[in-house]
């Protein structure tokens, strides 16, 4: 890989990375307008769609008509899979702890590396392997860091009872979900632009999206106090849907092309670490030192795995 390719692929891949990380911290602010979560997500992916449609209109027309019924089925299931990923973990936090949400869908990297060898045949190099299982280790002692004392040594947020169980379930399904949705974007980006292959996929995200909210009985007009969105819910709406959206996940995409899925999913079990330091600078919230151990544990586990992903990855 020439190493001007080589370097503009990581600032990207950095860029998306700190783009991804605001989703949390404007979910929050969404939330706390008293936007319901799923509605959220259905304005993300249904703004960012109506953002893409000129662009893609104006400059891939020609390519849009030549399409295969084929390539569009296949980029129709991997916005159902972004659909269902959204719908079943935001969903899961209904049941479950945020701690016992987060630590499930953290498993997503095993799943894609498992999911890479098993269907795409990509043979995991050691480092890869070890990569995954680090960066995993570390993102589980992120999510246990919101439930577990250092001091006292409990860890009262993992009890488990009564619809907890189910909760969990939707969370694991929500890895489940991103795997289909990165091992079939990097099928097809090896055989669409970029625009394109986000615009089909968001798109039918979108659709699927405001279906489950229609079907669910909320509304995308009033918040769940019966008032209408307020001026600032609006605001976070509109950036959740350029910043983790159209820069984050396409930054994701367009890596998709060059690095194998194993590596961009470990690269996404980052993204509380960009969180951390955001929601100190806007925030005001100091990680905990559990926090600050996982987050070491996940760029060591980043370290190892890039090691055959960069040399593996196809000059351009």
């Amino acid at each position: 890989m020439p190493r001007r390719f080589q370097l503009r692929l990581i600032s990207i891949l950095f860029v998306g990375f700190l783009a991804v990380s605001t989703s949390s911290i404007l979910i929050r602010l969404a939330r706390a307008e008293g936007v319901p979560a799923l509605v959220i997500a259905a304005y993300r992916l249904t703004l960012a769609t109506l953002i893409l449609t000129p662009i893609v209109l104006h400059r891939h027309r020609t390519e849009l008509k030549r399409l295969t019924r084929r390539d569009v089925v296949i980029a129709v299931a991997s916005g159902l899979f972004l659909t269902l990923h959204f719908a079943t973990w935001i969903s899961s936090f209904d049941y479950t702890s945020v701690t016992s949400s987060v630590v499930l869908v953290t498993t997503g990297p095993i799943w894609v590396a498992l999911a890479s060898w098993i269907i795409l045949r990509e043979r995991l190099s050691q480092p890869m392997s070890v990569g995954v299982i680090i960066t995993v280790v570390g993102g589980i002692v992120v999510g246990l860091a919101d439930a577990c004392d250092l001091k006292t040594g409990s860890c009262s947020g993992l009890s488990i009872g009564g619809t907890q169980l189910w909760g969990d379930a939707l969370a694991l399904m929500g890895a489940w979900m991103v795997t289909g949705y990165l091992l079939i974007g990097r099928y097809l980006r090896n055989r669409l632009p970029l625009l394109i292959y986000i615009f089909l996929v968001y798109g039918t995200a979108a659709i699927g999206l405001i279906l489950i909210v229609v079907f669910s009985g909320q509304s995308f007009v009033f918040d769940q106090f019966g008032e209408i969105f307020t001026p600032a819910a609006c605001v976070w709406l509109i950036l959740l849907a350029i910043a983790p959206q159209l820069l984050g996940h396409s930054a994701y995409n367009y890596a998709l092309r060059f690095l194998s899925p194993a590596y961009v999913a470990i690269i996404t079990v980052a993204e509380p670490i960009g969180a951390s330091i955001l929601a100190v600078v806007i925030l005001h919230e100091l990680p905990g030192p559990l926090t600050l151990i996982g987050a070491v544990i996940i760029l060591i586990g980043i370290g190892v795995a890039s090691l055959p992903a960069r040399a593996n990855a196809p000059a351009t």
